[in-house]
Order: structure tokens, then sequence, then C-alpha cells
């Protein structure tokens, strides 16, 4: 299966997680900051969530961003072989595994479009490390924010309220990890209005 078409059938897999979980439409959208009718756009394919949603949701579901992004799991192959991040639908996000799935720590790499920015930030336990690899991104931690060129990286705790957007013409790629924390507060992910 190539990676666009698991990225076209993100929508359907966010359903079935949230069903799996036994959340309603509305109840899951609450609990990751949302409101039910874009939910149902990214669920319906409409639109394609930017990582900080995909983060939440993934949380919420008890599941892992690869896992929305339907990679199975098995036996981890430690090569990830490279290729074009294929773009979101709409204009979205794109994204593409940089990392075996299954593991404590998940890598993507991530394309980030222009003009496009939440209006959440996030904060959920765990680190987060960003790598800009194309492009210029805009990194919000707290009330700071830091511009970061090709070449710069970023390391900080994800209980830092952050957001992240491009600030170039063409948007932003960078390298993304970050940690999945098995604690009874790793639930946690709470979307703030900016």
């Amino acid at each position: 299966m190539s990676e666009d078409q698991e990225v076209e059938g993100l929508g359907a897999r966010l359903r079935e997680h949230r069903l799996g979980s036994r959340y309603t439409l509305e109840a899951a959208s609450a609990r990751v900051g949302l409101s039910p009718a874009y939910l149902s756009r990214l669920e319906t394919g409409q639109r394609q969530p930017s990582l900080p949603v995909l983060l939440g949701l993934a949380r919420a579901y008890g599941t892992t961003v690869a896992g929305l992004l339907g990679e199975l799991p098995g036996e981890p192959d430690p090569v990830i072989r490279g290729g074009a991040i294929e773009p979101g639908r709409a204009g979205g996000w794109g994204y593409r595994r940089a990392g075996a799935p299954g593991r404590a720590m998940q890598a993507l790499r991530v394309h980030v479009p222009p003009g496009l920015q939440d209006s959440v930030v996030r904060v959920h336990p765990g680190e987060e490390w960003l790598y800009v690899t194309k492009g210029r991104m805009r990194l919000t931690l707290g009330d700071r924010v830091h511009l970061l060129d090709e070449g710069d990286s970023a390391h900080f705790d994800s209980l830092t309220p952050h957001r992240i957007a491009a600030d170039s013409p063409d948007g932003v790629e960078l390298l993304f990890m970050h940690t999945l924390l098995q604690s009874p507060a790793g639930e946690l992910c709470l979307g703030m209005a900016h």
C-alpha cells in the first residue's frame, strides 16, 4: 500500500478508533479540543489533521500516530526508506513514517503547508524533538515564538504549551519525534484556545 493511500484511509481509521474507544463524536471532539463538525470532516476525509490534532486523537484513542496512519505492528524493520511526503487533502498536513511502529519513541517526516495554523495550543506528557529539513518554521513554546530555519532543531518538554506552523511560502518540512509516556497523566491532552 502506498503512502498516499494510507493517508487517504486516515478518516476511516479515525472513525474506527473513535468507535472502538466508545466515544461519541461530541465526546471525542471535546476531549481533544475540536469542534464536532471539524472532527466529522476529518473522519470523512474532507480535511487532513495537523500534527498536534493527530497526536491528541492518538492519545485520546489509546493508540499511536503510526496506528492512525495505518502502520501495522510487527517485527520492526530498523531501516525506513525515504520517499516523497504525500500532501494531505485540501492542502492539509502531510506525513511519512520515519521510524518503526510500536516503539515508545515515534518518528515522522512532516510537511506543514503554508497559511494553515492550529488555533489550539497543545499540552501533554512527553518530549518532542523537531528538525527543520526545508523551509522555515514558527514554534510557539509558552509565551515565546521561535523561528527555525533549515538545519535548526528544538527539543522540549511537551507539558510546555506548544504550537507549530510554517513561516515560508512553500510550507515547512521537518523531522518530528515524540515519546509516548504510559502514565496516569498520559491521557492528558488539553486544547486551550489561543
